[in-house]
């Protein structure tokens, strides 16, 4: 669908940045609307000589007296469609925003012309802090008003409107005219099921910069507005309830962090509470044991014929969310930070409709496969009640972990189940190959082994798919960072890699639970709870070419701490060249019996929220 598409920029008496935010525009060949808000008579003569200079492609408007920024957006809207143009881009006249982001947001558009295209504040020094932590009150509002995490920044001057919608809206409702306009005509657009689309901008503050925020009046306008917007918000509760399973007016996207968008439509991978996090919904850490942060479970509905792979799915939860989670823990202490789990594992619970299905998925093979073995009866059943459980657990791992590195868990709170193993390895100052899964708290174990320098221990992760969250760990501890190894495979190059580790008398901790983005045909089938899966061959590949002993390892919450579970698999792993394929299998297959059996004795903490049943060759649930 092509696009016509100009520039909106309201002022209001700011003569002395108009000149160069216009230069700075025109580079980019667009139609210019310069709103005029009822400026002084300097700004008036500084807006007429642009008209002239740039006579071709700028149009002046000028209202009789000042209205309000919502009212000069809302006239250069209505001026650009009447003109013909499909987008418009709002851009505010003081210079804080780069210009050179335009074609950003115009391709953008081109992408998802139905979707409103949001500026995402990146801020250097200059930022204010008052206004750098104030704003975040209204985020967290429009956050409720939404019923979403939609909308990351509601406050940002540069943004893309598609015409039809925004004009639609501002012609059937009474929108504010002034500071609160921005935030409220996004909360009803996103109430008329609008799509957003956020981009990451640079936003410099001008030591002489002029700003028009009255801190009083314009604070008052938006608690005004908020208290409008939560009532209109329970109003249509049942409605946004149900837009929770029903298509947007254009297409949803998160260009947000560079890592986490450009991998369709926000991936999201298995992890939890990240802090609002709760819930990577379903993923959080690019699969290891470091990444899944407590953030968030998967959000994004499965693909019908081929589900989506794990590394797809986006990093729910935001930055800010995590580290206020972080902070609380550090003033308030774990147990008082624990309790913000449970209403950030509702929302995720409520919102995250593909790991809601991913956790019911994994509950019926559970179920299945306890009945066929004549288990116990107390097997979980699927439906909400399991799922908000799973996902409460899930969260609770990403914050222990945060606790961990933090410093906030003694090593009195984990223990081994029988110590043996893991002694005489460390006596013997061997290397070693640690596998585990996405099952209890790997990472807690890392930290515990950092801090107490008992043993060297390297997680090997995928750590792109959970980069907020990490960075939260590594601002936690600084030596997060040291003990992590980060890989895109496990072929010849990696192991070289890691031969080096291994003959330092490290151990290498991997998961056998996933397969790495790159490798996503390398998998072998075992049998896994009552059904065909596909695990990844990387682990017993990297062993045989490390040529090092194996251990499997868990560590599962319990009741009066985290239990470690640390047994030999392997004193070496070998794959003869005519044999290889079998041999493959049965490492699979006997790893698989492993994990099946820990899931039973924790069948909460398994954290894989996609559909793990499925592969390429098969549909959704394993089925051919």
């Amino acid at each position: 669908m092509g696009i016509a598409a100009c520039i909106v920029i309201p002022i209001y008496n700011h003569k002395d940045a108009i000149g160069a935010t216009v230069a700075h525009l025109a580079v980019h060949g667009l139609p210019i609307f310069v709103v005029d808000d009822g400026s002084d008579e300097p700004t008036q003569q500084v807006l007429a000589a642009l008209a002239r200079q740039y006579a071709e492609r700028l149009t002046l408007l000028r209202l009789p007296h000042n209205g309000g920024k919502g009212a000069a957006v809302m006239a250069g809207l209505r001026a650009a469609r009447a003109a013909g143009y499909t987008h418009a881009l709002q851009i505010d006249a003081d210079g804080q925003h780069d210009a050179a982001d335009v074609p950003r947001f115009i391709d953008a558009a081109r992408t998802a012309p139905g979707a409103v295209i949001l500026g995402r504040p990146v801020y250097d020094g200059s930022v204010p802090k008052a206004r750098l932590y104030g704003r975040y009150l209204t985020h967290v509002w429009v956050w409720i008003e939404t019923l979403s995490l939609t909308i990351r920044d509601s406050m940002c001057g540069f943004r893309l409107y598609p015409l039809a919608l925004a004009c639609e809206l501002i012609d059937s409702v009474r929108l504010p005219t002034r500071m609160d306009f921005d935030i409220e005509i996004l909360v009803r657009l996103y109430w008329r099921r609008a799509a957003f689309r956020s981009i990451p901008t640079r936003v410099t503050y001008a030591a002489d910069g002029v700003s028009h925020f009255d801190v009083l009046w314009d604070n008052v306008r938006i608690s005004r507005s908020h208290t409008r917007l939560v009532f209109g918000m329970l109003w249509r509760l049942p409605m946004l309830l149900a837009h929770k399973v029903m298509p947007r007016r254009g297409v949803l996207v998160d260009e947000a962090d560079g890592e986490a968008n450009g991998k369709a439509a926000d991936k999201v991978a298995a992890n939890a509470a990240d802090t609002a996090n709760t819930a990577n919904a379903a993923r959080d850490a690019a699969g290891q044991p470091t990444g899944n942060s407590p953030r968030k479970p998967a959000d994004e509905p499965a693909q019908a014929a081929a589900p989506e792979a794990w590394w797809r799915i986006a990093e729910r939860g935001s930055h800010l969310g995590m580290s206020l989670l972080a902070l609380s823990c550090k003033l308030f202490g774990r147990r008082f930070t624990a309790l913000w789990l449970h209403p950030i594992v509702a929302y995720f619970l409520l919102t995250g409709r593909a790991a809601r299905k991913a956790s019911a998925n994994y509950f019926r093979h559970l179920s299945a496969a306890a009945s066929s073995a004549d288990a116990d009866t107390d097997t979980p059943q699927p439906g909400w009640l399991s799922a908000y459980r799973h996902m409460l657990a899930f969260a609770q791992s990403g914050f222990d972990k945060l606790a961990a590195w933090s410093g906030r868990v003694d090593a009195a709170d984990v223990s081994f189940d029988d110590p043996s193993a893991f002694e005489a390895l460390i006596a013997s100052g061997k290397g070693a190959l640690v596998i585990g899964a996405h099952l209890g708290n790997l990472e807690m174990t890392r930290a515990l082994a950092v801090r107490g320098a008992h043993a060297k221990v390297t997680a090997v992760v995928y750590t792109e798919h959970a980069r907020r969250f990490n960075e939260v760990l590594a601002s936690a501890n600084r030596d997060f960072a040291r003990h992590l190894l980060e890989v895109g495979d496990f072929g010849p190059e990696t192991a070289v890699l890691m031969q080096q580790r291994i003959e330092a008398g490290e151990l290498l901790v991997i998961v056998g639970d996933r397969v790495p983005a790159r490798e996503a045909g390398r998998t072998t089938d075992a049998q896994f709870l009552g059904a065909s899966a596909p695990f990844a061959q990387g682990p017993y590949v990297l062993a045989h070419a490390l040529g090092c002993p194996v251990y499997l390892f868990f560590c599962l919450k319990e009741r009066d701490g985290y239990r470690m579970y640390f047994e030999p698999f392997a004193e070496r792993i070998e794959l003869p060249r005519r044999e290889r394929a079998q041999h493959l299998a049965a490492w699979a297959q006997r790893y698989a019996l492993r994990l099946e059996h820990y899931c039973r004795k924790a069948p909460y903490q398994w954290f894989n929220f996609f559909d793990f049943w499925a592969s390429p060759r098969r549909g959704a649930n394993g089925r051919t």
